[in-house]
């Protein structure tokens, strides 16, 4: 194939390639049915609280399952388990466009495949990160994590701006649909992979609940690895749900409607994007870890700002800050802990940085939704904003222990940077 930029390095890989391309337009769909369903909920109830229920819904499984997920991921191969939790999702979307498409959907549809959808990416998630790390040569690795959050980004600037117009024009049943449909590219990316024949790997007399144990020692014991776990469940926590209330803004604070809620989240999702972009242009970790702490810092007060504002045109740039900070805080983390983790215990460890990335946002949408209900929208994230900043300083004030400790890891790993 023709030379790559050194930005684009870790697509010389074909597996990683195929794995990109298909999880693009997969990836543009899952963003299609996130706002329209948002949307969905808003409109048959139009209530806050019911948005935190289902961004609740849809994560939990996520922060319940994902350390058994992260066991299965290191024992089953990657390919196999990303083709079965592909289809599986592949499935729901169809039964969910069905339902709303014939005009049979109720509310607690919607919550029971939030529900299934998010226990698939407790196992989904896990074997992502895993793939990641064994499609491509270390030295890359970074640049692979990087791109594959810039795919991912990608896929939130495209997706819910396609949602705004799509809903608007024919339903949010059709939107579901697409995001079914969507999911044939990534199974015939997998499917046309070809990996070197892998060695059955034993427990050695070792439980399940023992090696889960084993990863969850790893963890608490090695502090860089968990002072940025903590970092970033924080941030999720507190911080994410503002998407959750993005409905509320859009119809209340700006007067909008479906368009203006998609051009919001695909304002953010490009600020994100140019995030993910910046982590991959650069050739080494070196100082990713002050990084991670401007981005905290910047994040939260990014979300005071746009809590405070009450123009359209004020809160895009601020949207586009929330998604660059967001972005670069949580890549920077995932490389830094892929980096650092043995490889036998990544799929486990990974695990624990789904639960933090993915598992507390739904415990944050829910304590969001019910604070909105009673103090508004802009106060709960500006309070969200706050809490952000506070975690941000706490993060700082133990910056030289954690590079310490970092560079020792990396060290000891072959790499460099902190």
């Amino acid at each position: 194939m023709p030379a790559l930029p050194e930005s684009l390095r870790s697509l010389r890989q074909r597996n990683y390639r195929l794995f990109c391309s298909g999880q693009l337009v997969s990836l543009i769909g899952t963003w299609m049915q996130m706002v329209a369903l948002s949307w969905l909920v808003y409109r048959l109830t139009g209530k806050a609280a019911m948005l935190g229920l289902m961004s609740f819904c849809n994560l939990i499984p996520v922060f319940i399952l994902a350390p058994l997920g992260g066991l299965v991921a290191d024992r089953v191969p990657s390919r196999r388990l990303l083709l079965t939790t592909q289809i599986v999702a592949m499935t729901l979307a169809f039964i969910l466009a069905g339902l709303t498409l014939t005009h049979h959907v109720r509310m607690w549809h919607l919550f029971v495949s939030a529900l299934l959808l998010g226990t698939t990416n407790a196992f989904d998630n896990p074997g992502r990160q895993v793939f990641v790390a064994r499609a491509v040569p270390r030295p890359d690795l970074m640049n692979a994590v990087a791109l594959n959050s810039s795919m991912v980004t990608g896929a939130r600037v495209a997706g819910p701006a396609l949602a705004g117009i799509l809903v608007a024009a024919i339903g949010e049943g059709w939107c579901f649909f697409l995001n079914a449909v969507s999911y044939l590219a990534v199974i015939a990316g997998l499917l046309a992979m070809t990996f070197p024949p892998m060695k059955a790997r034993e427990p050695e007399g070792q439980s399940q609940m023992g090696r889960l144990r084993e990863g969850f020692a790893l963890v608490r014991r090695t502090m860089p690895i968990r002072s940025l776990l903590i970092l970033l469940g924080m941030l999720s926590l507190l911080g994410v749900p503002y998407s959750v209330l993005m409905p509320i803004f859009a119809a209340q604070v700006f007067h909008g409607s479906s368009r203006t809620f998609g051009l919001l989240m695909g304002t953010s999702g490009a600020g994100a994007l140019a995030g993910a972009l910046t982590l991959a242009c650069r050739p080494h970790s070196h100082g990713l870890g002050r990084w991670i702490t401007a981005t905290s810092l910047a994040f939260g007060a990014a979300l005071i700002g746009f809590a405070c504002s009450r123009s359209l045109w004020l809160s895009l740039p601020l949207m586009l800050l929330v998604g660059f900070c967001f972005m670069v805080e949580m890549a920077a983390t995932n490389t830094m802990i892929q980096m650092m983790v043995p490889d036998a215990f990544r799929g486990r460890v990974m695990s624990f940085y789904a639960m933090m990335f993915l598992g507390m946002s739904p415990l944050g949408g829910l304590l969001a939704g019910l604070v909105a209900h009673q103090v508004g929208a802009p106060a709960t994230v500006a309070l969200g904003g706050a809490g952000c900043v506070v975690c941000g300083c706490a993060f700082a004030l133990h910056f030289r222990r954690w590079r310490e400790g970092a560079r020792g890891l990396l060290r000891a790993a072959g790499e460099t940077g902190d």
